[in-house]
């Protein structure tokens, strides 16, 4: 069972780092979902800023059709594509207090 839809992608570019396109509205759907999750279990100002670093984190390390992959509600994405997602969220959680 996934946690949360993985969505993703979002245009920017921020002292020459690339960041992947978030498809129409996903990094919207991404944050709503991921917040609602989280503030079962953390305050709001908490769960803002861990979701904002996981929205950071697929933008800035996965290609949009990467994250089209993860956000695939019909197919489950490839198990290494998941690992990396995994492992690039582990740091959002360590930033935790």
């Amino acid at each position: 069972m996934r946690t949360l839809p993985l969505t993703a992608l979002f245009a920017l570019s921020l002292s020459g780092t690339a960041y992947a396109e978030w498809p129409s509205g996903a990094r919207a759907t991404y944050m709503d979902e991921c917040l609602a999750t989280a503030r079962q279990t953390v305050e709001s100002a908490e769960a803002e800023k861990h979701c904002a670093c996981g929205a950071d984190v697929i933008g800035k390390n996965f290609s949009t059709e990467e994250i089209r992959q993860l956000n695939d509600r019909q197919t489950a994405p490839p198990v290494e594509l998941r690992e990396r997602l995994y492992t690039g969220l582990a740091a959002c959680r360590s930033e935790a207090p």
